[in-house]
């Protein structure tokens, strides 16, 4: 019979300082790929993991740029290329008149682009997570704060991150299987 590979190993804690100061400890001592969940937002446990980089701004800019030429230039392609009508004997390509249309479509490429960033960077829809095959991971909802360390981590040896957790003084450790 095959081995379960594993997730990760995860440690519950009781408060939310645990959790920072072993999120920290965790991130200096080298471990690269760790998360923590909690039943609230926590002040510094975002910067605790190492979490830094956030792309959705950048993937909502790269939208909006997008839907702003797309606006832009579809106006003058129709208006100036297509079907040129000479309206008031306004020149063919009116950019004043191409501003409301262009800013709309702007904020509207923008606007899908942050929301479809977001669900694809963060994963999402997910709708089964191993760490849910852990039965004290319901209290994470609740009232416990835990601490996962990816098995997918260089520095990840199941026996050494237990050793380490362990000094950690968590309520409890479970390994995390895929």
């Amino acid at each position: 019979m095959k081995p379960t590979p594993l997730y990760g190993m995860m440690a519950e804690f009781d408060t939310p300082t645990d959790l920072v100061a072993a999120a920290e400890r965790a991130h200096h001592a080298g471990y690269q790929k760790i998360d923590a969940y909690s039943p609230f937002p926590i002040e510094g446990l975002a910067e605790a993991i190492g979490f830094q980089k956030n792309r959705v701004p950048l993937v909502t800019l790269i939208g909006g740029i997008v839907g702003g030429l797309t606006g832009y230039l579809m106006q003058y392609w129709i208006s100036a290329s297509s079907y040129p009508v000479n309206v008031g004997g306004k020149p063919y390509h009116s950019w004043p008149a191409f501003i409301p249309v262009t800013f709309e479509l702007t904020i509207l490429f923008a606007g899908i682009s942050a929301v479809l960033g977001m669900l694809a960077l963060n994963g999402l829809p997910m709708p089964y997570h191993p760490v849910f095959n852990v039965p004290r991971f319901a209290f994470a909802s609740k009232d416990r704060f835990f601490l996962i360390v990816f098995s997918s981590d260089p520095q990840y040896n199941s026996k050494a991150t237990r050793d380490f957790l362990e000094r950690l003084n968590p309520r409890s450790i479970s390994e995390v299987p895929s």
